[in-house]
Formats: C-alpha cells, structure tokens, sequence
C-alpha cells in the first residue's frame, strides 16, 4: 500500500510525461515530503517513529525522482529501500524486544555488547540509507540526485540536503540506542540479550540484501552498464522521457565524479557530527517535561500536523456525524427500521392464528383457496 503509488506512476508514465505540469508538482510535493518528514525525524526520540517518518522522507524521495521523470531511478530506490527499511525495522523489533517492550532511544545505550548480530546488521542498514558506498543506498539515491543536476543544481542542492538529514537522524537513532552507557532501568539490562536465530537470520539475509541490491543498477560511470534502464525499455519506450543512463550521458564523468565525491563527503562529515554529538559527547535529547526551545519543540510535536489534522478534519467529522446522527438517524432512520420491524412482527403475531393445528380446518381453507382461484379465473377471464 505505501509503495503502489510509485509503482502506479511508473506504469502510467506515458500519461505523466504528457502533462509537465503534473510532473512538476509531484517532484515539488515530493521533495517537500522528503525534507518535511526527514526534519520531524530529526526529533523523534521513539525508534519505530523514526523508522516511519524516514519511510515517509524516502517515499517523498522516490516521488521527486518521479517528478523529475527519473522513473528507472524512482524504482530503484524504491527496491533498494525495501531491504534496508526491512532491515532498520526488524532490526528495531530485536532492540524493542530485548528492552522488554521499551521503544524510548532515550533510555537505551550502550546495546552493542550485549546485541553483536543486531548491531552490526543495524548498522549496515544505517550506512545503507544514509548512501554510504558501496552499499545499496548509495546507488540508487546517486541516480536520482545526479537526475536532479541534470534537471537543476537548485534541486540537487535540496535533494543533497534531504539526504544529510536522513543521515543525521539515522546515526542520532543508532549512537543512542548501540553505544554509551545504558540508560534504562536495572530490571531491562537485566535481561538484556541477543535476540534468537528466528530474529537474527532474518536481519542477516537483509543486511546482505542491503550491501548488493545497489549491484542491479551500478551508473556505466563506475563501471555498470544500468541494467534496469535497459529492463524498464519496454515500459518506458514511446513516451518523451529520456532514460536515466541516457539523461546522464550529458553530465560528463568528471561531473558525476564531483557530484559523487561532495555527496559522500558531506554525508561522511554529518555522520562523523552526529558520532562527536551522541557518542564522544554522550548528548542525550531532552526527556519529558524538560525545557525544550521553541523551533525545536514544533519538529517534536510534528508541526502540529496532527493537532491541525484534528481540528479541521477529525472533529468537524464527528460534529457532523453527531448532529446527522440526532437529526436523521434517530428520527428518520431509525424510525423506518423499526416501523419494517414493527410490521413484521404484526404480520407474524396474525398470520400465526391460521395455523390451528385443527386438519378439518386445513381441509375447508383449502377449499375456499381453490373457489377463490376459480372464480378469480372465471371473471378476470
């Protein structure tokens, strides 16, 4: 369900490629998406919501790509993002299970020593999304931003920003949950421990996934020869769209090079912010009810997106539903049902004196039923 949207413009590309108009607005909502959401996950302090609101960034990411008309680079995050998102996920039911149900980041730390195989597992799906080479992310968030040089440098520049945060957060998640000093209570690193082999082996196929799934589509500048361009010929042929490995042709290696090496370089130096912050400096964010200062509280409460939500869709709902619900409900609805029933039960409580168990009577209706049809027959006739 989260992901058919992507699949549903990729196969109706022809549509999309004939009205540009459209095309704009999606890469604009889609770039929107993936840095609103990507700075809400800037704050979350509960594993799983990070984990979401980076799927919700991601997806923002694909449908820049798509926007862009960079369909072949829109599927293939989306097929590497499903093994390392996968990953990140049931790597954080392993951490939530060892905690004993605890999902704060807050009150974990230090689970590294106690949790080798999801740590070393998380972590490879941490570099993967953050696009460190030459794991899966890298590739595939590669081609949609050099597809966004191509279109604008404004682009690219915003789109690199998406995936700097990404990173940020990412690492924030990691550093506080795998290292530093547990913070949770006596009784939760008590029963600390590594999760069993029907947890553990899911993580490692995954994390293997998420090292070679970038391998499908490696740019012909490194060697590859972009197999899934070729695959998504047929899909994509007779529309106006250039392919990925063709739209590239015309930002010369060089280039691509540099585009590559700044990305790295800058992702390398916000994880290497986020180590100093969360592990050498031990930062801890704020827990509930402390001081936060104003901007930062606004990311921690999501924009007030869901308040909003509430207050111009959830509850005019309900006041809507409730006055329809007094108005017609009780007296037009209701009152049609039971009136239904009402007749039902008159017409059984009557009907039922016909059957008198008394066969001389069976025998005479009868009769009478059969003179009725005769006669009926005799003057309709």
């Amino acid at each position: 369900m989260v992901t058919a949207g992507i699949y549903l413009i990729i196969r109706s590309n022809v549509l999309f490629t004939l009205a540009p108009f459209t095309q704009e607005i999606i890469m604009i909502v889609g770039l929107v998406t993936a840095i609103f959401a990507a700075t809400i996950g800037l704050k979350q302090n509960d594993i799983k919501k990070v984990l979401a609101y980076s799927t919700v960034s991601q997806l923002g990411y694909m449908f820049f790509a798509l926007g862009l008309g960079a369909y072949t680079a829109a599927y293939f995050h989306l097929f590497t993002h499903a093994f390392f998102k996968a990953l990140l996920f049931l790597g954080s039911g392993s951490v939530i299970h060892a905690m004993g149900g605890e999902q704060d980041i807050r009150k974990m730390g230090g689970l590294k020593k106690y949790m080798p195989i999801t740590h070393l597992t998380f972590a490879i799906g941490t570099f993967a999304i953050a696009g460190i080479p030459p794991l899966a992310g890298f590739f595939s968030k590669d081609q949609i931003l050099a597809s966004a040089y191509a279109h604008n440098p404004i682009f690219w520049v915003l789109g690199l920003g998406g995936a700097l945060l990404t990173a940020f957060y990412m690492f924030r998640l990691f550093y506080l949950t795998f290292y530093g000093s547990f913070r949770g209570t006596h009784e939760q690193e008590h029963h600390l421990h590594e999760s069993p082999k029907t947890m553990t082996i899911p993580l490692i196929v995954l994390a293997v996934c998420s090292v070679f799934a970038g391998f499908v589509n490696v740019p012909e500048v490194l060697g590859g020869n972009h197999w899934l361009d070729r695959f998504f010929a047929d899909i994509l042929a007779g529309t106006t769209f250039i392919l990925d490995g063709q739209e590239h042709a015309h930002l010369s290696h060089t280039l691509e090079y540099i585009l590559m090496a700044v990305s790295v370089v800058a992702v390398l130096s916000v994880i290497f912010y986020a180590r100093i912050r969360y592990n050498k400096n031990g930062h801890v964010p704020a827990g509930d009810g402390e001081s936060i200062p104003g901007w930062q509280k606004l990311l921690v409460d999501k924009y007030r997106i869901d308040e909003l939500y509430d207050a111009i869709v959830a509850r005019p709902v309900v006041a809507a539903s409730s006055w329809i619900q007094k108005i017609f409900e009780t007296n037009f609805f209701d009152r049609i049902v039971n009136g239904v029933g009402q007749v039902v039960i008159l017409g059984s409580r009557t009907a039922r004196f016909l059957q008198t168990g008394n066969v001389g009577f069976y025998v005479f209706a009868m009769a009478i039923g059969i003179l009725a049809i005769l006669a009926a027959n005799l003057f309709l006739n």
